[in-house]
């Protein structure tokens, strides 16, 4: 049997990516849901949340129309050069940000909410700036966030299914993940293949959800003494 790697090093390669992506992207959100009082708070966290409940389907369906060449997101891609966004690997980032945007922002947001207001209180009485507040006390307190947040992002991106097929569709080499090539395999009664991937994803599951619960347990250790 000659096992094919590129839907494996594609999977791994956009997860990398998608986790980069909502690093960045739902720090400052987190930060800001974890701060403010204003009315829009729970409207704006009710949005943040909807992946979790709404069908792969629906969102990947909604996101091909925004993204397609009669989309506003594909009229602007098209216009500064880009072409447009499904069934592209970039297509595929945009896809699996939306999808797994709650796995980063709401950790995230339930470590900066632990803080309190007290650590950036006696920093600021050292005249430390807001930015350095945030970089100096913030970030490094809500260390055990970030982390839960990288690995359940990386995790849930790698076994995505629904949103990637429908965005990214089934491209050899290009859009054609390690979730979708299972379903090949299964479809065409390749059985073997199947078990491999599917057996791989189980024991990657297995090993990083347990890394993380060994890592938090540590880390509670660890604030505790």
């Amino acid at each position: 049997m000659v096992f094919d790697w590129s839907p494996v090093i594609l999977s791994l390669k956009l997860a990398t990516t998608t986790t980069l992506v909502l690093l960045v992207i739902g720090t400052p959100v987190a930060w800001w849901l974890a701060r403010t009082r204003h009315w829009s708070k729970q409207p704006i966290a009710t949005v943040v949340a909807l992946p979790l409940v709404l069908p792969p389907t629906v969102l990947g369906f909604y996101l091909l129309i925004m993204l397609g060449p009669k989309g506003p997101v594909g009229h602007f891609t098209q216009a500064i050069g880009l072409g447009t966004l499904p069934f592209t690997f970039p297509g595929l980032v945009v896809a699996s940000v939306f999808y797994s945007f709650p796995f980063v922002v709401q950790p995230l947001q339930n470590a900066f909410e632990v803080i309190g207001e007290r650590p950036l209180e006696v920093a600021a009485t050292l005249r430390a700036s807001m930015w350095d507040r945030f970089w100096s006390v913030a970030v490094p307190l809500a260390r055990p966030g970030f982390l839960t947040a990288s690995v359940l992002a990386f995790a849930h991106t790698i076994g995505e299914f629904g949103v990637v097929l429908m965005v990214g569709g089934n491209i050899p080499g290009e859009t054609k993940v390690l979730s979708v090539a299972i379903y090949d395999h299964v479809e065409t009664l390749e059985y073997e293949q199947a078990h491999w991937l599917a057996g791989g994803m189980v024991v990657f599951s297995f090993l990083v959800l347990l890394t993380l619960y060994l890592v938090n347990s540590r880390q509670q250790r660890t604030f505790t003494l």
